[in-house]
C-alpha cells in the first residue's frame, strides 16, 4: 500500500514539473454586428475575423522553446467555416522553434509584409469595409492569387518563416513559401488567372520594424508566386498619450502578369499602382475614435477614394461595441460603372 502510494505522489511530481514546463493556450473572439452598404440590403455579418485558436509552447533546456499555433476562423452568423470554403485552420497552423537566434517556423500564416502593415493602419487591421487594410493599404495587391475563388489574399500555406530577436527596437521578419503553397499543386483554380497557370517563382516576403518610444516605422516588400511585386514605407507616432498618428504608402508592379490586367473602355489597366492612407485614433476614456482617408491610383484606371470614420466604445477588457461609416468612391465593379459606395456596420466584438 504504502509503494502504491509513493508511486502515485511520483507520478504526480513529475506530471507536475511537465505541467510546468509546458503550457497550452484556447483563446479567439466574437465578432457579431448589421451591416448596410449601398445597393444590398441590411444583413448580420462581421467587422473582424472571428477566430478560435490554439498556441503552446514547451520549455526545451537552455533558452531553447518548442512551439506551436493552430487557429479557426468562422463566421458567427452561421457557425460555419469562413466564406464557407476555405481550410479549417484558415488563420494559421504553425510549428517552430525559438530561441536566441529568433523564431522559425513551418506552416501556413500571415506574410510578413500582411502581419507587419496592418499595425499601421488605423482600423488595426480589421478586414471589412470600413477600414483599410485588404485594399488600399496594400495597393490591391494579393499575396496569393493562383489559389480558389474566395481563398484569403494575405496568408501562404506550405512557408518558412523567421522572425529575428528585437534589437534595439530593430526587427527582421521573412518568409519563403515552396510553389505548391501557391494554390491546387501549384496551378490555378480561380478566375483571375486561367486553369493551368502555374507558379513561376517561389513567392518570398520581408519586413523590418523599428520601435523606440513614441515612434514606430516600418519598410516591407513581397513577392508572390506569379511575381506581382510590393513594398511599403510607413510610420506611426504618438503626438500624445491619447493620439496616435499613421501614415502608409505603397506601390504595387503587376508587370509580370500585365497580361492579365484588364481593358476598361479600350484602354489596359496599366502594371503599377500608387496607394496611400493617413489615419489617427484618439482615446477618450473607454472610447476611441478611428478616422482615415486614402487614395488607391492604378495606371490608365480610375482613382480609388475612401473616407472612413469610426468608434469604438469598450465596456471591458475584453468587449468593445463599435461603429462604422465609410464612402467608397471608385471603379465599383459590382454595379458595372463608376460610382460612390456607403457602408455601415455597427456590432459587438468579445475576446476570450
Amino acid at each position: 500500500m504504502k509503494k502504491s502510494l509513493m508511486a502515485i505522489a511520483l507520478v504526480g511530481a513529475f506530471a507536475g514539473v511537465a505541467h510546468a514546463q509546458t503550457s497550452v493556450q484556447i483563446y479567439g473572439n466574437l465578432d457579431a454586428g448589421v451591416q448596410k452598404q449601398s445597393g444590398n440590403t441590411l444583413s448580420i455579418g462581421k467587422r473582424a475575423a472571428n477566430t478560435l485558436g490554439f498556441k503552446g509552447t514547451e520549455d526545451l533546456g537552455n533558452g531553447l522553446k518548442a512551439l506551436f499555433q493552430l487557429e479557426i476562423r468562422y463566421e458567427s452568423d452561421t457557425g460555419t467555416v469562413e466564406n464557407g470554403s476555405r481550410p479549417l485552420f484558415q488563420g494559421q497552423s504553425r510549428v517552430g522553434l525559438q530561441g536566441d537566434f529568433g523564431m522559425v517556423r513551418i506552416g501556413r500564416g500571415l506574410t510578413p509584409y500582411q502581419e507587419t502593415i496592418g499595425a499601421f493602419e488605423p482600423w488595426h487591421a480589421v478586414p471589412n469595409q470600413g477600414g483599410f487594410y485588404t485594399d488600399l493599404a496594400v495597393a490591391g495587391y494579393n499575396s496569393a492569387p493562383l489559389e480558389p475563388a474566395n481563398s484569403s489574399n494575405n496568408r501562404w500555406s506550405n512557408a518558412f518563416w523567421y522572425n529575428s530577436p528585437v534589437t534595439s527596437g530593430f526587427q527582421v521578419n521573412a518568409a519563403i513559401a515552396t510553389k505548391e503553397g501557391a494554390g491546387a499543386n501549384g496551378r490555378a483554380v480561380g478566375t483571375q488567372y486561367p486553369a493551368g497557370a502555374e507558379a513561376s517563382a517561389n513567392p518570398f516576403s520581408i519586413s523590418a520594424t523599428y520601435n523606440n518610444g513614441p515612434a514606430a516605422l516600418m519598410l516591407g516588400y513581397e513577392r508572390n508566386a506569379v511575381e506581382t511585386k510590393v513594398w511599403s514605407a510607413a510610420g506611426s507616432f504618438m503626438a500624445t498619450p491619447a493620439l496616435k498618428l499613421m501614415a502608409l504608402y505603397t506601390h504595387q508592379d503587376q508587370g509580370n502578369a500585365f497580361t492579365a490586367l484588364p481593358v476598361v473602355n479600350g484602354v489596359r489597366v496599366g502594371p503599377e499602382t500608387n496607394a496611400w492612407v493617413l489615419g489617427a485614433n484618439y482615446t477618450m476614456g473607454p472610447g476611441k475614435i478611428l478616422v482615415g482617408y486614402g487614395q488607391k491610383d492604378p495606371d490608365n484606371y480610375v482613382k480609388t477614394k475612401q473616407m472612413s470614420l469610426g468608434y469604438e466604445y469598450s465596456l471591458s477588457k475584453r468587449t468593445y461595441l463599435y461603429i462604422d461609416a465609410s464612402r467608397k468612391t471608385g471603379p465599383q465593379t459590382q454595379f458595372g460603372v463608376d460610382r460612390s459606395v456607403n457602408y455601415y456596420d455597427l456590432g459587438i466584438n468579445h475576446s476570450f
